[in-house]
């Protein structure tokens, strides 16, 4: 039987959470056509939800048909296919006890410009990532500097895609400002190299963020989620810390804090890892910067370990484990002996193979 804090309930929003375990959004790049997931990539999520998970995330969903696309068969929520598409996965998920959660964001220089509408990358800089594309293995393009039209179109874009989520019904929408994409680039000194009112200190590199968040709140009412995701790693360059001190870290903490989310979302790659040179893990220094509810995901892979991750946040989040294992959920709360998933395994979300 289980004991502690991983099986009680939590109140977010207007929402109760049975327990504190869910389904972290994931990229998954698996639209055969019209930026809809495939069938069983679909149902994946309902099972999770049917299985106990508390919160269900969408894999991360690419904000417009221009430059937010970074890699091949990313899903949308634009058109009205697409979102009668969602909305019966949206209505499984809540009947099955759910909380249904949509991530969207915008790739940034992280891109393929090969599969872009656009034909074109963006982002704060004209600094390409330091590392080669991951599945291609050739160096990223130059992305071009945003001028202030790309700032205000893009940001419309994340405003489109959280009214087509909202159409679709879900409880709550999340903005995606981690791992090294556009938000996440603004944030950072390392891929933010502007001059103007959206670069320099970290006040003003945070402007973007900030002016994403008040556009989507803006539509977004208050007995809906609006959550965003953080980060100190990147996906392309996974070694670099994005931002400089645990000061400067807060600092964004207490700005986002101020802005009207519901909760703040950190992913690590570990989360019982000490960061910026501290004794302190991410979740601690976000701890002390805001009495927001906190979700933490990295490195959470049974129950001892999502015991501990929530010693310092609200809502533990799995991607491997859960993404591989449908009675994942169960299997925690048994307490059963369950070992951390390789990143290889989840090579498999990538291909066409249906998981279970």
């Amino acid at each position: 039987m289980s004991e502690g804090k991983v099986f009680t309930e939590l109140k977010l929003g207007r929402f109760t959470l049975r327990n504190r375990l869910g389904v972290a959004p994931m990229t998954r790049m698996s639209s055969l056509a019209d930026s809809i997931p495939r069938k069983d990539v679909l149902e994946l999520l309902v099972r999770r939800a049917q299985h106990d998970a508390a919160i269900v995330y969408t894999e991360a969903l690419v904000t417009d048909y221009e430059s937010a696309q970074g890699y091949p068969r990313q899903a949308r929520l634009l058109t009205q296919r697409q979102i009668d598409a969602w909305r019966p996965v949206v209505r499984a998920i809540q009947e099955a006890g759910a909380v249904a959660m949509m991530q969207m964001f915008h790739c940034g220089r992280i891109a393929w410009p090969e599969v872009n509408p656009a034909g074109r990358t963006i982002a704060p800089s004209a600094l390409a990532s330091t590392r080669p594309n991951r599945f291609t293995g050739q160096p990223y393009p130059v992305p071009d500097a945003m001028g202030l039209f790309d700032i205000k179109h893009v940001i419309q874009g994340f405003v489109e895609t959280a009214k087509g989520a909202l159409a679709a019904g879900f409880d709550g929408i999340e903005i995606h400002g981690a791992h090294g994409y556009l938000i996440s680039e603004f944030l950072s000194a390392y891929s933010n190299h502007r001059t103007d009112g959206y670069g320099g200190p970290v006040n003003r590199r945070y402007r973007f963020a900030h002016e994403v968040i008040q556009a989507v709140r803006a539509v977004v009412s208050r007995d809906r989620l609006l959550t965003f995701r953080i980060s100190n790693w990147s996906a392309a360059d996974p070694d670099v810390s994005l931002f400089e001190t645990a000061k400067e870290w807060q600092a964004i903490i207490r700005w986002l804090a101020q802005d009207g989310l519901d909760a703040i979302s950190v992913s690590t790659q570990g989360y019982a890892q000490p960061a910026f040179g501290t004794e302190q893990r991410l979740a601690q220094l976000t701890r002390e910067a805001t009495a927001l509810p906190i979700l933490i995901c990295g490195g959470i892979h049974d129950q001892a370990t999502a015991e501990d991750a929530l010693a310092d946040a609200d809502v533990a989040l799995s991607a491997k484990s859960i993404l591989l294992n449908p009675d994942w959920v169960e299997d925690v709360r048994q307490g059963k002996s369950l070992q951390p998933r390789m990143p290889e395994e989840s090579l498999v979300a990538y291909t066409d193979t249906p998981l279970p």
